[in-house]
């Protein structure tokens, strides 16, 4: 297998008395879709701000393309390719796609002093970027506010792409959506990972992580599990491992497998 792009080994995160990561370790290779699967306080959050840089670590080592690394910032990981989509999307709703899409970044035309933003260059890109990504808009002037929950995961999502991720991170991105929304961005998800992305896709859904996952990690109060494989592990076998795995288990049997 090819080198990591990312690599944390036996991080440790604690907070005063409270530790909150007690032993993490996960790779992140090109072109592939890791799975993190946790159940709510299995330490998901504070792992994906560990990633990105927003905390550094109390111990542990971090190795980007083969080398230790420390992210001083959450700037520091986005300008090594580390690109974090979160839950709230951090978009403006009436506000259009396109301006969304370059928000902080946005193309300007002109000479010295005199630059003005480029429209016409920023909406031809958000459409052709979108169209990639398996949407296609009316008008790059469209709100933002407009789309569905899956369309406006994927503007996040493409918009990471283009400004250079190697590393994709996707907080709980199918948590609130809909079968066909979710369906979209799973899919989108594929596309990502066809283009040599590394996917890290945390989740607590073991379904919606069996449908696009490579490999796949349980976090466990603060700890991995041990990381499986596609095709070793089952969805049964997964969802024991995590917290409550158990009880849903017995639920889904009672209910003749419907949950």
């Amino acid at each position: 297998m090819s080198t990591p792009i990312i690599e944390m080994k036996n991080i440790e995160k604690h907070f005063g008395s409270v530790i909150a990561l007690a032993g993490v370790s996960l790779a992140v290779h090109p072109g592939e879709c890791h799975c993190l699967l946790g159940d709510n306080g299995a330490g998901k959050s504070t792992f994906i701000k560990t990633l990105s840089g927003v905390h550094q670590p109390t111990s542990g080592v971090v190795e980007f393309e083969g080398k230790p690394v420390v992210f001083k910032d959450a700037r520091a990981a986005i300008d090594s390719g580390i690109a974090t989509v979160y839950q709230d999307l951090a978009m403006i709703p009436l506000m259009s796609v396109a301006r969304n899409f370059w928000m902080g970044r946005e193309p300007r035309k002109g000479v010295g002093p005199l630059k003005f933003y480029d429209a016409k260059k920023a909406n031809d890109i958000t459409m052709s970027e979108m169209a990639r990504m398996g949407i296609n808009l009316r008008e790059p002037e469209q709100a933002v506010g407009t789309l569905s929950g899956g369309e406006r995961q994927t503007v996040a999502i493409a918009r990471a792409v283009y400004f250079g991720a190697k590393v994709l991170v996707l907080d709980e991105p199918t948590s609130a959506l809909g079968v066909r929304q979710t369906a979209n961005v799973l899919n989108t998800i594929d596309k990502v990972r066809n283009k040599g992305i590394g996917v890290v896709f945390i989740t607590h859904n073991v379904r919606h992580a069996m449908a696009v996952g490579d490999r796949f990690t349980v976090l466990n109060r603060g700890q991995t599990l041990g990381t499986a494989v596609r095709g070793e592990v089952s969805t049964e076998e997964l969802q024991d491992l995590m917290a409550g795995g158990q009880d849903m288990v017995k639920l889904e049997q009672s209910l003749g497998g419907t949950v």
